[in-house]
């Protein structure tokens, strides 16, 4: 089986849906972002398949949303993917790809809703907050 993600090792939320993933019994192809890009093909296909605005995609914090005047209402979809493409921070994370579908995993337990496998041990976030139980089961 083949799981992806698109993965920021920097990011908290990336690295819990990671976790989330190896502890599921899988290993994914992980696909650092930041040093290797999606295509703007790829982007679209992502988005579409998560049925999401394009918007929905973009990420404000640490990243230049404003100094681009990416929150202007008025840009089209194909300024918001050209700003992407340019600007990979600009991208949420992280992007999950699996068998069962395409998720943007914020908050990382998302993840959950899209693996085909179950957990197989209790699982904290880095933060120490419990998502998954002793037997395996989702918590939150």
């Amino acid at each position: 089986m083949t799981i992806t993600i698109y993965h920021n090792p920097a990011c908290g939320t990336s690295r819990n849906v990671l976790a989330l993933i190896r502890n599921s019994g899988e290993e994914p192809r992980i696909i650092e972002y930041l040093k290797k890009p999606p295509s703007r093909a790829e982007l679209v296909d992502l988005i579409a398949r998560m049925g999401v605005p394009v918007r929905s995609v973009l990420r404000e914090k640490g990243t230049p949303f404003h100094e681009l005047g990416l929150d202007n209402p008025t840009l089209t979809n194909d300024a918001l993917l050209d700003a992407m493409i340019a600007h990979p921070i600009l991208m949420n994370r992280p992007i999950v790809v699996t068998p069962l579908g395409v998720a943007l995993c914020r908050p990382s337990e998302t993840v959950l809703d899209i693996l085909p496998n179950p957990q197989r041990d209790a699982f904290a976030k880095e933060d120490g907050a419990k998502i998954v139980d002793e037997a395996g089961k989702r918590i939150v």
